[in-house]
């Protein structure tokens, strides 16, 4: 009976290993699936067209030109490779500076005609309409719609979703920024949290090891939104206030708040991986003449080195992958950082922020879903790198 108890639970025990695994599988098959299809999508808004003047020889333009095109940091065609002319940007809402409602017709039956009119009529012109308005014999013709392209997302250096009529999908600010405050979050947890995890294992006594271990570990259980708070309310005002900025909201903050909330991980992995050290090697070590820190430096640390990693890799992933309290504290900016004094926006907080917004299937929802696929990759290197680095270490 005892046997047939055994061969059940083991059972139990295969089928849930083996579902968990295939979950995992399928989350991030459908999380590639998904953020793939970005580069399937048209530069120029689906259901739009760019139209300009037949005589124009310019046949194709960049989402980046397009955006300082329509936001008049372009304004002749020169810069595009095009006729010494002034470009005229056209969209659809200005077509009654042209024509009356009459001649538009009741429900604008007649507006494709009177587009066309628009664009042979204008040298300089380029129109953003809808393409149900663009007739067999248009006298003007249409830039080259190419798909979205590789380097438009990786190189690109401007996050705007939401710009018409190219959405910009940079992700470098993004990328640029998750990194530059996670690598800021472990600069100021990794010191403080293996100071204190080697404290707490080799130079307390029990009752202050008592104290302040389930201390430590409550601050873990702390939701991350509180943290939020405690940023916003104590050290955006203390950040303003010391290095004298317009706004405390900075990459600075949100490195601070992060790492407070690694702390606890750091801290706790450490201490118990210094305290499986045996207790034969501490004594031999002292035996043959080390001092207490010697010992501790020589001996503790690379005994437990492994479960050091485990706890910094732990603080990164908690770091990498925070959203509520970044969000709250770093200014949500989508700009490259060239300082941690400056706003910025992490990728996690652009996930959490957007995604709610983004139509399901569209261009913006697939490029957050590529965002978490190199949140993905990033996370997976950083593991990686500690492994190896941890491999190489305890040869």
């Amino acid at each position: 009976m005892k046997r047939v108890w055994e061969k059940i639970v083991e059972g139990i025990l295969t089928c849930s290993g083996f579902i968990t695994s295939i979950t995992i599988l399928l989350i991030v098959v459908f999380l590639f699936a998904e953020a793939l299809g970005l580069f399937n999508k048209k530069v120029i808004e689906e259901g739009y067209v760019l139209a300009v003047n037949k005589a124009n020889p310019v046949q194709e333009l960049s989402a980046a030109q397009i955006k300082d095109v329509f936001d008049e940091e372009i304004t002749n065609w020169k810069e595009l490779g095009g006729p010494d002319a002034e470009v005229k940007v056209f969209r659809l809402e200005d077509i009654t500076s042209y024509f009356s409602e009459e001649e538009l017709g009741a429900e604008y039956e007649k507006a494709p005609r009177c587009i066309g009119e628009i664009v042979a009529g204008n040298p300089g012109i380029i129109a953003f309409v809808p393409s149900k308005f663009i007739e067999k014999d248009f006298p003007g013709h249409l830039l080259k719609d190419e798909s979205i392209s590789f380097d438009e997302v990786f190189a690109g250096k401007e996050w705007f979703p939401t710009a018409t009529p190219a959405p910009q999908f940079g992700f470098l600010p993004l990328i640029t920024g998750t990194l530059w405050v996670s690598f800021f979050a472990i600069l100021f947890a990794l010191p403080f949290g293996l100071s204190v995890a080697v404290y707490m294992s080799e130079v307390a006594d029990h009752r202050t090891r008592s104290f302040l271990k389930p201390i430590i570990e409550l601050l873990s259980g702390i939701p991350s939104v509180v943290y939020g708070f405690f940023g916003l309310i104590v050290i955006v005002p203390l950040i303003q206030k010391i290095f004298n900025l317009p706004v405390g909201e900075t990459g600075l903050a949100g490195s601070i708040v992060l790492a407070i909330m690694a702390l606890p991980t750091i801290i706790t992995v450490s201490e118990d991986a210094m305290r499986n050290c045996p207790r034969a090697m501490r004594e031999a070590s002292l035996a043959l003449g080390a001092t207490r820190w010697q010992t501790i430096y020589k001996v503790v640390i690379p005994f437990s080195i492994s479960g050091i990693t485990s706890g910094v890799v732990l603080g990164i992933g908690r770091a990498i992958g925070e959203t509520m309290a970044v969000l709250m504290v770093t200014g949500n900016a989508a700009v490259i950082p060239t300082t941690i004094l400056e706003p910025l926006r992490t990728i996690p907080a652009t996930i959490a922020a957007e995604l709610g917004e983004a139509p399901a299937g569209g261009a913006h929802y697939e490029a957050l879903f590529l965002l978490g696929v190199v949140l993905f990759f990033i996370t997976m290197l950083i593991n990686f790198s500690v492994e190896y680095i941890s491999s190489r270490t305890n040869k």
